[in-house]
């Protein structure tokens, strides 16, 4: 029990070395996440179409 009580002790030590981003910086970085994640989805559907429409004229359908 000693071992567990020393352990949760150092990580309380260590969460007060985190420099957590302010609200507005963790806005900013959820926003760009979010256009990353739409640009990286159309890109896969522009190619996916492309593509499914290269096989469709190739098998002749």
């Amino acid at each position: 029990m000693n071992a567990l009580t020393s352990y949760l002790s150092h990580v309380r030590d260590e969460f007060k070395h985190i420099v957590w981003p302010t609200p507005r910086t963790a806005l900013a970085h959820t926003l760009v996440i979010i256009l990353i994640a739409l640009f990286v989805a159309a890109m896969i559907g522009v190619l996916d179409y492309a593509f499914g429409g290269l096989v469709s004229s190739l098998i002749g359908a």
